[in-house]
């Protein structure tokens, strides 16, 4: 039994147990055995079951073990069957839907009998569901729009669990003893936000036949299907529905193969085009010169080289001219993650966060950086536990405190997350929001109010001295939420006038703004601050995330508010006021 597969029947279970509506925790415990499980990644789990190894993990406990001991010793799980026999599997898929958890879909299920997607999308149109306690006409057409969202995704994933699917296969792959190298390409190595399947291309050793690597990497443990079958190629889908694109090569192809799967095809054909200018052709896996002699290809940069151009780091190779400007010199010096010095979205346990302020202080020091910007919520978002004027002064003192202990070298700013309400005004009075180092500005409610009258209220809020930072501009939640509707050219050049950054949210939700419209920002000469928008000290890592999608939107550590120390940050907010 493969890691894999145990995962899912785990993961599975969780669903299923908290479809039935029972204890939480439970489904919580199983949640937390199959994340154990993928972490290991293998193909064989009864060695590490026998030597106690399984058991001393972190998430398993003597039932999930269990689960996990009857899978290896028969391949599979009687507690699974057993839960299938009493709530219909279609209901999982309608956990991915909003407004709706576990306890509603048990509900829905009893009274009116859904068991899967187009029983609730008829319940829905028809009038049954709004007969229902606890849907309103709101919550039924969330459910339709989340409905038709939900079948276009399909089998799309978030970047961070691309990535992480990537980093899992492409070690499976390059474990094979026929494979020297095998590297990540396609969507996800240009870190596109959403993406549908994970590309890998292998490097076969000069005396193996590259097919019986990919006829070898089919056939393993964990496969639900194969499709797309060609030379050296294959389409494979394991158990929990992950896509491989899978590519194996020579080592002599390997860089060109590795330049070709990565894309985007804008890319590839102005590098083509660029060959063919110069008298080259680059076709398959092979640069030849027009009488048909190969050129000796080691690496993606001995390709650029070729054609007269600078290796394009491949984030950038989506539209196909930043070609043209690694021709003229012009590609920007990315940012790096070692440039970024601190954050100012993060939350504490005073609002919705699940740490203290000194926690939340401490992790952000441990990541290397010199400060952290505390902006819990205000007190117009009272369902995430906005913080009135009592909490805001008793958590300032807080910080006061934390900062007259400290050695000197780490700051904590004072901030707020601030709702930008229906008319354009940021919550709290003006004598209040003075208090604050930074102010963010986030629109969390009428995201109906689109067009002008949406555009007329955020250019209100940046024309208020005291906002610092423009928050999740658009709204958006990927393959979720659309963003709302407003005149972003207009705003982008209220911003660079008014000196207020735009946010570059690195929630891996959000991604918001996106990095197509980060370039036009950059253009406009509008500041860009990354924000984690950390409910935990684990959310801080989204940080890593905003600098991935920031060197797609071709920014540097000029136009990147975080790499600023705390004074220059203060500097920043202070000169509006």
């Amino acid at each position: 039994m493969d890691s894999r597969t145990a995962a899912y029947v785990l993961s599975r279970i969780a669903a299923l147990l908290e479809l039935a509506g029972g204890n939480p925790f439970k489904a919580r415990a199983y949640d937390g055995a199959a994340r154990a499980l993928r972490a290991i990644d293998t193909d064989d789990l009864a060695p590490l079951l026998d030597s106690g190894a399984i058991a001393d993990l972190p998430g398993v406990g003597p039932a999930t073990l269990g689960v996990i001991r009857e899978l290896v010793e028969t391949g599979e799980s009687s507690y699974l069957e057993r839960l299938r026999g009493s709530i219909p599997e279609g209901l999982l898929e309608l956990l991915r839907l909003p407004r709706l958890g576990g306890a509603k879909i048990h509900a829905l299920h009893e009274a009116l009998g859904i068991t899967g997607l187009d029983d609730l999308e008829e319940a829905a149109r028809s009038g049954r569901l709004a007969g229902v306690k606890g849907f309103g006409p709101k919550s039924v057409q969330a459910i339709l729009s989340g409905i038709e969202k939900l079948r276009a995704a399909g089998d799309l994933m978030l970047l961070p669990a691309a990535l992480a699917e990537g980093a899992r296969l492409r070690a499976s792959v390059a474990g094979h003893p026929d494979v020297a190298r095998a590297e990540i390409a396609g969507a996800v190595r240009r870190n596109v936000e959403v993406v549908r399947d994970v590309d890998i291309v292998a490097a076969c050793r000069e005396d193996t036949d590259p097919e019986s690597v990919v006829h070898s990497m089919a056939g393993s443990p964990g496969v639900r299907r194969v499709a797309g079958r060609g030379p050296g190629a294959a389409t494979i889908t394991y158990v929990d529905g992950v896509c491989l694109d899978l590519r194996c090569v020579h080592e002599g192809d390997f860089a060109i193969a590795l330049w070709r799967a990565t894309g985007s095809e804008a890319h590839r054909l102005r590098v083509a085009e660029r060959a063919r200018a110069r008298g080259l052709v680059l076709e398959g896996d092979t640069l030849r010169t027009a009488s048909g002699g190969e050129l000796p290809i080691s690496d993606e940069a001995d390709l650029y080289l070729a054609l007269g151009l600078p290796w394009i780091p491949p984030e950038l190779r989506e539209s196909g001219d930043e070609v043209d400007a690694a021709a003229e010199n012009a590609l920007p010096d990315l940012l790096r993650d070692d440039q970024i010095r601190g954050v100012i979205h993060c939350h504490t346990r005073y609002s919705d966060g699940k740490a203290s302020v000194a926690e939340m202080a401490a992790a952000a020091r441990e990541r290397g950086w010199s400060y952290i910007g505390i902006s819990d919520h205000s007190q117009a978002a009272f369902y995430a536990g906005g913080l009135k004027r009592d909490d805001v002064l008793r958590q300032h003192e807080e910080i006061d405190a934390l900062n007259a202990a400290s050695d000197g070298s780490f700051t904590i700013l004072k901030g707020i997350e601030a709702d930008i309400l229906a008319d354009g005004r940021l919550d709290y009075d003006e004598e209040l929001l003075d208090r604050f180092d930074f102010v963010v500005g986030s629109v969390h409610n009428r995201f109906g109010q689109n067009g002008p009258p949406m555009t007329e209220r955020i250019l209100r809020a940046l024309d208020d001295p005291h906002l610092t930072v423009l928050a999740h501009p658009t709204g958006r939640l990927l393959l979720s939420r659309d963003p709302y509707d407003f005149d972003m050219p207009a705003v982008l050049a209220k911003a660079a006038e008014r000196g207020v950054a735009v946010e570059l949210n690195a929630d891996p939700h959000r991604l918001d703004l996106d990095w197509r419209v980060l370039r036009d920002a950059k253009r406009a000469g509008v500041t860009i601050a990354i924000g984690p928008d950390a409910h935990s000290t684990r959310g801080l890592d989204n940080t890593a995330l905003g600098v991935l999608m920031a060197r797609k939107g071709w920014l540097e550590a000029a136009d990147v508010l975080n790499t600023r120390d705390a004074a220059g940050v203060l500097r920043f907010a202070r000169k509006r006021r």
